[in-house]
């Protein structure tokens, strides 16, 4: 659950500030991609934690009003569900802090009971709010069953398992993760192509990285494109990169091309920073797809 200030700057070390409407909204990186997925018109089952209480309650119709799978949701007797605060700026920019919460009791354990649904997916979308053993016998699994895996990796880690970097089909940072990832200065494009490659040796077979306002950097051993997005102004970057992630897997799951599946994450991603929270931001289909008709974006080599 998103509990969100909004604020004039964020604060320091030991400072104390006045902020502004405070509001209460469904968020979690994973919902908040399992949400979007289900508004934008894929087939979504959700695996995770939720606790017991009003905030889980929360949770799980507004992922079922969204059209995700939510029967196999964990349901923990002793943790509440996850929190996160966030303070928001007057750029629309923020910074988030997250109690885990029952999103700890997501196990492999958890992941094991339900193998089936593991051989009956095409892609898995992966985030890292959840134990990073679970998210790596994911990958794993995924690997073996030669399914499409997707790695968001935030937050992100200093470094992943060997094998794990083998596995993935596409992992999908933003320009801190990849600083992160890769400990490569990424202020130009020219960097940000240059530490994506370094994330191809590794073994991954395709780097997306978004790039805010810019849009997305597509790095692969063919290519290295940049896939503008549309200007808006925005007024909430919360779950920006969650519907864009998940716009980008519908679209691939549906047999679009990555450039078209690109332009539809975009366009889904910049109406949701128009809009304040996380998932009551996500635009559902049909206004991705209206906006798309006047959307034609040219891409950039790099």
């Amino acid at each position: 659950m998103d509990q969100s200030v909004h604020v004039k700057e964020m604060p320091l070390e030991g400072q104390t500030i006045l902020g502004e409407n405070l509001t209460f909204s469904n968020g979690g990186k994973g919902a908040n991609q399992a949400c979007a997925a289900g508004k934008l018109g894929g087939q979504v089952v959700m695996l995770g934690s939720i606790g017991r209480d009003n905030f889980g309650d929360m949770q799980y119709q507004g992922l079922k009003n969204a059209g995700v799978s939510v029967s196999n949701l964990h349901i923990s007797e002793d943790r509440a569900t996850g929190t996160a605060v966030i303070y928001i700026n007057e750029r629309g920019n923020n910074c988030i802090v997250v109690a885990p919460g029952a999103n700890e009791a997501c196990s492999v354990d958890y992941l094991k009971e339900h193998d089936r649904l593991f051989q009956g997916c095409d892609y898995i979308l992966l985030q890292m709010e959840i134990p990073y053993d679970a998210v790596f016998y994911a990958v794993r699994r995924g690997q073996e069953l030669g399914k499409k895996v997707v790695l968001n990796p935030a937050p992100a880690p200093d470094s992943l398992p060997d094998d794990i970097w083998r596995g993935l089909y596409f992992i999908t940072p933003n320009e801190t993760e990849l600083m992160t990832l890769t400990g490569m200065p990424v202020t130009n494009m020219q960097q940000i192509r240059l530490a994506a490659e370094k994330l191809l040796e590794k073994g991954v077979q395709n780097v997306l990285v978004t790039v805010g306002e810019e849009g997305v950097v597509v790095v692969n051993h063919e290519q290295a494109l940049r896939y503008p997005t549309r200007p808006c102004r925005p007024v909430d970057t919360t779950a920006a990169g969650d519907t864009f992630n998940a716009g980008f897997l519908v679209s691939l799951a549906e047999g679009k091309e990555i450039s078209e599946a690109c332009r539809f994450g975009n366009m889904a991603s910049s109406i949701a920073v128009t809009r304040p929270g996380a998932q009551n931001s996500i635009p559902f289909r049909d206004e991705v797809l209206e906006e798309l008709k006047n959307f034609h974006p040219v891409p950039e080599r790099l």
